[in-house]
């Protein structure tokens, strides 16, 4: 609220009080039915908004028979802010001006030039509450016009945000198809050659995980560039999502040497089984690339309303290979575990190795 609009109420008892002070300044307590008309007129404000005709109609006699016509003006004005028919409003004009060159209970036209006088005077003072109503209501129209156009921009700026990003979605799907999945699908199927070719049964062995692996990354491509491609559209989301259900397939597809111990409860809302999945898929991601040879335990429990996921390995055996790597990954973990209002720490431990802990709040507000 700003000090240029006043609450209704205020404003409405503003107009009565000054009503009243006309009443006082233009009506005697000698002429009883003069002021009875008079404060009736004044009262009668209370109604301008929810019944500006009738209000009007209603302090019109007050007009006739006295000079306080202050709350027919306000009557007036509050009909042409209110209404939008012309002809209503010019009627209502000429019987203002009329009513108050009129006197009652004897009432007599005379024709002289200062009659003429006080008749364009009172026209002009009717003209100018009806112009000022209607300037308010072109001024209620044109704020609600612009907000219009505002609004209409805004969605514009919205469709033309989304035109871009639906461009850039594509254009990054194109990419990871023909890229990403052409050299996935090569690894593949060298991976497969190998298989077939060698008769050692360790290369056969890692052959087979390396050949699975791509398999698997190439479904989970097609699936994200899936998504890229629906721009815009219905949101589409990665098919199938994982659970606690996938994470022993996880584990013994990993390539690493892991132990899995687990009592979470059955039900668990499947964002929070989301963010296990990820965690513990992250962690393992982490130990192949930066802890060749250690072993991996995992243990997940519930306690309290509070799930709690731990990944922890040993020190490495072998040199890790240099290895491209974004540095998002941790990051990445920590902002979904905050959206669910959970934690996620990480840190070496005392004998070489590394621990990553996840906390989540085993129910998610919707």
């Amino acid at each position: 609220m700003t000090p240029r609009h006043l609450p209704a109420p205020l404003l409405d008892a503003a107009l009565v009080g000054v009503s009243l002070l006309d009443v006082w300044a233009n009506v005697g307590t000698s002429e009883p039915l003069r002021l009875a008309c008079a404060l009736a007129a004044a009262l009668c404000l209370v109604l301008r908004r929810r019944l500006p005709l009738l209000t009007f109609l209603l302090t019109l006699p007050a007009v006739m028979l006295s000079d306080a016509v202050f709350a027919a003006l306000a009557a007036l004005y509050t009909l042409a802010s209110l209404t939008r028919r012309r002809t209503l409003l010019t009627l209502c004009a000429v019987t203002f001006t009329i009513s108050d060159i009129t006197s009652w209970p004897a009432p007599h036209f005379d024709l002289r030039t200062s009659t003429l006088i006080t008749l364009g005077y009172t026209g002009a003072t009717a003209g100018a509450a009806v112009f000022l109503g209607q300037l308010v209501q072109a001024r209620r129209d044109l704020s609600l016009r612009i907000a219009e156009i505002s609004e209409a921009r805004d969605h514009e700026r919205l469709l033309t945000d989304q035109t871009v990003l639906a461009r850039e979605r594509a254009q990054l799907a194109r990419e990871m198809h023909d890229v990403v999945s052409h050299q996935v699908s090569l690894i593949a199927v060298r991976a497969g050659a190998l298989q077939v070719g060698t008769r050692d049964a360790e290369v056969k062995e890692a052959a087979a995980t390396i050949r699975r692996l791509s398999v698997q990354t190439l479904d989970e491509l097609r699936h994200m560039v899936s998504v890229l491609r629906a721009s815009g559209g219905r949101p589409t989301e990665l098919t199938p999502q994982p659970s606690l259900a996938d994470l022993r397939q996880l584990v013994d597809n990993s390539g690493i040497e892991a132990e899995l111990q687990t009592d979470l409860p059955d039900g668990l809302p499947p964002t929070v089984q989301r963010a296990i999945y990820r965690t513990v898929q992250e962690a393992l991601t982490n130990v192949r690339k930066h802890a060749p040879g250690a072993t991996t335990t995992i243990r997940m429990s519930h306690e309290g309303g509070t799930v709690r996921v731990t990944v922890t390995n040993t020190a490495p055996t072998r040199r890790a290979l240099p290895l491209p790597s974004a540095h998002y990954g941790l990051v990445g973990l920590r902002q979904r575990a905050a959206l669910l209002g959970g934690t996620v720490t990480s840190g070496p431990t005392a004998d070489g190795g590394y621990e990553l802990r996840l906390e989540l709040p085993d129910m998610v507000a919707p």
